[in-house]
C-alpha cells in the first residue's frame, strides 16, 4: 500500500475544487445615470454587466457616494449609499435603480446631484457562495 502525505492530499483537493469554481466578477456598463423626478427626488440607475456570472447568476451590493447641493449652491453634502442587485442565470446584464430624496427639509429646496462615485461592488455566486469584490475605478 502506498502512503500519500496528508499535505499533498489537501493540496490536491483544494486545487481540484478551485478549478471547478467559476471566477465571478461584475462591472458597470457605464457611469450611473441620474434622473430627476421632482425638485428633490431622484432615481440613480446602475447598469451591471454580469457576463462572468453565467451560468449560475449572482447578486451583491453597490456601495456608492452621492455628492449633492441645494440649487442656491451654498451648501453641499455627501451621502454614502448601498444598493442590492441580482443577475439571473439566464441574463448577462441587469439594471438596479435606487430611489433617493436629497434635501435638508422635506420639499423645501430644489437640489442638484453633483457627482455619483462607486466605491465598490460585491458579487456572490448564486450556487457557489463565492464572494468577489470589485475595486473602484480610477477617476
Amino acid at each position: 500500500m502506498k502512503l500519500i502525505p496528508l499535505s499533498l492530499m489537501a493540496l490536491a483537493v483544494t486545487s481540484a475544487g478551485a478549478a471547478t469554481v467559476p471566477k465571478l466578477s461584475v462591472s458597470l456598463t457605464q457611469e450611473p445615470v441620474v434622473m430627476r423626478l421632482n425638485k428633490d427626488e431622484f432615481r440613480i440607475v446602475f447598469g451591471i454587466n454580469g457576463e462572468k456570472c453565467a451560468p449560475v447568476g449572482c447578486s451583491g451590493t453597490i456601495h456608492y457616494r452621492v455628492d449633492w447641493r441645494t440649487a442656491e449652491g451654498a451648501n453641499r453634502w455627501s451621502e454614502v449609499k448601498e444598493l442590492r442587485y441580482a443577475i439571473s442565470p439566464l441574463a448577462s446584464r441587469t439594471i438596479s435603480v435606487d430611489r433617493q430624496y436629497f434635501d435638508t427639509g422635506e420639499g423645501q429646496h430644489t437640489t442638484d446631484v453633483v457627482k455619483v462615485t462607486v466605491n465598490k461592488i460585491t458579487c456572490v455566486g448564486a450556487t457557489t457562495g463565492r464572494v468577489a469584490q470589485i475595486a473602484p475605478t480610477a477617476e
